[in-house]
C-alpha cells in the first residue's frame, strides 16, 4: 500500500513538472497559420454586440475567437442557438492579447495559457458549413434549453440563482449580490462544487432505489449519468474533480477493487492535467483540489468534536485556513466573516435551497399552475434572504486586505498552516496560534515596509489616475480615478456587464498593493475620464477626505461620487490655490485654480509636489490659458521641473511652447489610451519635448509607470518592461 501511495505521489509531482515544461514550450512555439475553419466548443458568451469563446481549428488547435454581430436579428439567432459543434468557414486575423494594465490586473495572455489556447482570432466574416453531431453538442443544446426554460418559467428575481445552482451559469448574477457573497466568503455556494455533485448524486441514487431499481443497476445508471451532469453543469474544474473522484471510487467498487479517497483524488488530478496542462493555472482548479486535500487529510481535527455545529466550523476552518495564502495570491484579500457565514449558509444552500430549486425546476416542466403557486410562497422568502445577505455584507471589518504577498511569504504561510494543523492534532493550541499569526502579521506589514516615495501613473486607458504613496505608507493620495466617456448606442449593442475602470483597473491595483485607506482623493475636474470611476473606488477602499475643484459639485458626472460619499459620511471639500500641507520631507501645494467659477479643463486642480531636489507638477487637463497663468504666477518656482504629468493627455491645446521651455522637465508622462480616438498625445506635442531632449513616456504605450523617489535620486519602472 505504501509503495502504491509513493508511486502515485511521484506521478503527481512528475505531471506537475511535465505541465510546466509543456506550458513553457507552448509559450515559445510560433503561431500557426490563420485558420480557415473553426468548430465551436461549449465555452462561449454573448455580451452586447460581441460573441467570445473558444474554438478548435481544422488542425486541432484551440483559439479564442471574437465576433461582432452586424444586427440585432443576428444576435437574437445566436442567443437562441447552441453553437457547440457548429463549424464555420472564417476570415479574420490573429491579434496579440493586450498586456495587463498593471501587475495586479487581469492578464488575457495568462488566461489563454490556462485554457490551452494559442491566441485571439478576430473574425471579420464567416459562413456556416455544418453542425457536427456528437454527445457534447447534444448536451450543450439541452443545457441552453434548460437555461431558457428557467428564464421563461421562474420569477425574474430567482432566475440567476436557479441558473447558477442547476446548470452552473452565473451570467445573470447581479454584481452587487456577487460582491456581497464575496465579502461574506460564500461565493462558492453559487458554484457547482463537490458537495453539490455529491448531494445531486445521492438524491438521484436514492430516488432510483425508492422506485424499485436494484442497487447494482442504480450504481451503473449513476456512473453513466454523472458525466452527463458534469457537461450540463458547465464543466467547471470543481465539477469534473468531484465527478471524476466519485466515478473512480464507484467503478473500483463495482469491480470489487478498493481505492482510497486520496488515491482517487491524485488519479483525478493526474488525468486532468494530462488532458489539459494549462488547467494548473486556473484558480478554480487550484482551490478545488487544495480545499479537498485539506478535508481528506484533516480527519483527526474533524473528529475533535462530535457536535454537529462545531464540526461544521472545523470543516470551514480547515478549508479556509489552507487556501488563504492562495486566495491572497489571486485576490489580495480574504473574508474573515467566512468562518462563521459558511456554517449558516452552506447547509442552507446545500440542503434547502438547492433541493428546492431542483424540485421547482421539475414542477415547472410538469405543471406551471402548481409551480406558480409555490413561487408565490418561495419568492418572498428568498428575497428576504437576499436582503439579509446584503445587510450582513454592510457590516464593517469583514475583509482582510493585506495585498499580494511575495511568493516566499506565500510558501512560508502554507508551511505555517501545515505546522498549525499538526499542533491542533496534538492539542498544542498556543503553538498553533504562534505559527499561524507570525506569517500573517508579516504578510500584513510587508506592503508598508518601504522608505521611498512612489508616484504611480496607472494605465487606465484614455483617462487619468495617479497614486502617491509616502514612505512607510504614512499617507496615500489618489489623483483622479479614470473612467469612460460613454456614448449613446442601440440597446441591443449595450454590454450586460459594462467595463468599469475604477472597479476593474484601479481597485485591483490598490488592493494588490495592500492599500486599504486613501487619505485624500483629488478629483482634478468634472470630466468622465477623470472621475467616472471614483464611486467604484469609494465602494471598495476607505477614503478619509475628497478634494474637488470649486464649482464642480453640480456637474452630472460627479453625482454618483457625491452620493456615495454622503452615504459613507466622507467629507467633501472644494480646494483652490493656496492650500498646502507637509508630511515628513514631502510638501504639497495646490497652485490652481484661483476662483470659484468652474469653466472646464482650465479649472483643473494643479498639484505641485516637492521632496528634496525632486519636484513634480500634476496638471489634470489644464490647457493653454491655465498654463499661461501658471507661467505668470510661478515663473521661477516652476523652472527646471523634475517630473511633469502633461495636461489634457498631450492634446494640441496643452503643453504650449513657453510652458515647456520654462519647465524643461526631465521626464514628462502622458496619460493616454493606446490607439485612442483623439490621437493623444499629439505628435506635435511629443516633438515639442523630444526636440529639447526631454524624455517622455505614455501610459497607453509603456503601461503603468512608477516613479520612485529616494534620498539620493529617483528612477522609473515601467510595467511593460516587467511584463516582457
Amino acid at each position: 500500500m505504501k509503495g502504491e501511495r509513493s508511486l502515485i505521489s511521484a506521478l503527481v509531482i512528475a505531471i506537475g513538472f511535465l505541465s510546466y515544461f509543456f506550458i513553457v514550450t507552448f509559450q515559445l512555439t510560433e503561431s500557426s497559420p490563420l485558420p480557415s475553419q473553426i468548430t465551436w466548443s461549449s465555452e462561449y458568451k454573448i455580451n452586447g454586440q460581441k460573441l467570445r469563446g473558444f474554438v478548435k481549428t481544422e488542425t486541432g488547435e484551440k483559439l479564442y475567437v471574437v465576433y461582432t454581430f452586424s444586427s440585432e436579428e443576428e444576435k437574437s439567432f445566436y442567443e437562441t442557438t447552441s453553437l457547440t459543434g457548429r463549424t464555420y468557414l472564417v476570415q479574420g486575423e490573429l491579434v496579440a492579447p493586450l498586456p495587463p494594465a498593471h501587475a495586479y490586473a487581469f492578464s488575457m495572455e495568462k488566461y489563454l495559457i490556462s485554457k490551452g489556447a494559442r491566441g485571439i482570432f478576430e473574425v471579420s466574416s464567416w459562413t456556416f458549413i455544418e453542425e457536427k453531431k456528437f454527445i457534447r453538442s447534444f448536451l450543450a443544446k439541452q443545457r441552453l434549453s434548460m437555461k431558457k426554460h428557467i428564464e421563461t418559467t421562474f420569477p425574474e428575481s430567482l432566475v440567476a440563482e436557479a441558473q447558477a445552482l442547476l446548470i452552473g451559469s452565473q451570467d445573470q448574477v447581479d454584481y452587487e449580490l456577487q460582491r456581497a457573497y464575496q465579502k461574506l466568503g460564500i461565493t462558492h455556494i453559487f458554484a457547482i462544487s463537490g458537495l453539490h455533485v455529491a448531494l445531486v448524486s445521492w438524491l438521484f441514487f436514492e430516488g432510483l432505489l425508492r422506485i424499485g431499481v436494484r442497487k447494482e443497476m442504480a450504481t451503473l445508471i449513476l456512473l453513466i449519468i454523472l458525466p452527463i451532469y458534469g457537461v450540463l453543469a458547465g464543466g467547471a474544474p470543481s465539477v469534473w474533480r468531484a465527478v471524476s473522484v466519485v466515478e473512480l471510487i464507484m467503478l473500483m467498487r463495482y469491480a470489487r477493487w478498493q481505492i482510497s479517497i486520496d488515491d482517487a483524488l491524485a488519479i483525478s488530478f493526474i488525468c486532468f492535467v494530462l488532458l489539459e496542462p494549462g488547467v494548473i493555472y486556473q484558480i478554480g482548479f487550484q482551490l478545488s483540489y487544495l480545499a479537498t486535500v485539506s478535508l481528506v487529510y484533516s480527519g483527526v481535527i474533524l473528529k475533535l468534536s462530535m457536535n454537529g455545529l462545531i464540526r461544521s466550523f472545523f470543516i470551514t476552518f480547515v478549508c479556509q485556513l489552507l487556501v488563504y495564502p492562495l486566495l491572497l495570491h489571486h485576490f489580495y484579500e480574504i473574508s474573515i466573516s467566512s468562518f462563521l457565514a459558511n456554517i449558516i449558509f452552506v447547509p442552507l444552500f446545500s440542503f434547502v435551497i438547492l433541493p428546492l430549486n431542483i424540485a421547482l425546476f421539475v414542477i415547472t416542466i410538469m405543471s406551471m399552475p402548481v409551480a406558480k403557486a409555490l413561487f408565490v410562497v418561495y419568492e418572498p422568502l428568498r428575497i428576504w434572504l437576499t436582503k439579509f445577505i446584503l445587510y450582513l455584507q454592510e457590516l464593517p471589518f469583514q475583509l482582510w486586505s493585506p495585498g499580494k504577498p511575495a511568493i516566499w511569504l506565500i510558501c512560508v504561510a502554507l508551511i505555517s498552516v501545515l505546522a498549525g494543523f499538526y499542533f491542533i492534532e496534538i492539542k498544542h493550541y498556543g503553538k498553533f496560534a504562534v505559527v499561524i499569526l507570525i506569517p500573517a502579521l508579516c504578510i500584513h506589514l510587508s506592503p508598508m515596509l518601504f522608505n521611498e516615495t512612489k508616484l504611480t501613473f496607472l494605465n487606465v486607458g484614455q483617462g487619468d489616475c495617479t497614486v502617491i504613496e509616502l514612505p512607510f505608507r504614512r499617507a496615500v493620495y489618489v489623483i483622479d480615478s479614470g473612467g469612460l466617456l460613454r456614448f449613446e448606442q442601440e440597446i441591443w449593442k449595450a454590454s450586460d456587464s459594462p467595463y468599469e475602470v475604477g472597479r476593474q483597473v484601479v481597485v485591483p491595483f490598490l488592493k494588490g498593493k495592500g492599500i486599504r485607506d486613501i487619505d485624500i482623493f483629488i478629483a482634478t475636474h468634472a470630466d468622465a475620464d477623470h472621475v467616472e470611476g471614483a464611486e467604484e473606488i469609494l465602494q471598495e477602499i476607505n477614503m478619509h477626505e475628497i478634494h474637488l475643484t470649486p464649482g464642480s459639485m453640480d456637474k452630472p458626472v460627479m453625482r454618483d461620487l457625491l452620493m456615495e460619499a454622503k452615504k459613507q459620511k466622507v467629507p467633501v471639500k472644494e480646494k483652490m490655490q493656496g492650500t498646502a500641507w507637509r508630511i515628513g520631507k514631502t510638501s504639497f501645494h495646490y497652485l490652481w485654480p484661483r476662483d470659484t467659477l468652474y469653466e472646464g479643463n482650465d479649472d483643473s486642480i494643479v498639484l505641485y509636489m516637492q521632496q528634496g531636489s525632486f519636484r513634480a507638477l500634476l496638471t489634470g487637463d489644464l490647457e493653454e490659458h491655465g498654463e499661461q497663468e501658471l507661467i505668470h504666477l510661478y515663473n521661477k518656482q516652476l523652472a527646471d521641473m523634475t517630473l511633469l504629468k502633461a495636461g489634457h493627455h498631450g492634446s494640441k491645446t496643452s503643453s504650449i511652447e513657453p510652458f515647456v521651455e520654462l519647465l524643461r522637465p526631465e521626464l514628462t508622462i502622458f496619460s493616454a489610451g493606446l490607439n485612442n480616438r483623439y490621437r493623444h498625445p499629439h505628435e506635435e506635442i511629443v516633438e515639442r519635448f523630444t526636440s529639447r531632449h526631454l524624455s517622455t513616456l505614455t501610459t497607453g504605450i509603456d503601461g503603468t509607470i512608477e516613479v520612485r523617489i529616494l534620498e539620493n535620486g529617483w528612477f522609473v519602472q515601467k510595467e511593460k518592461d516587467l511584463v516582457q
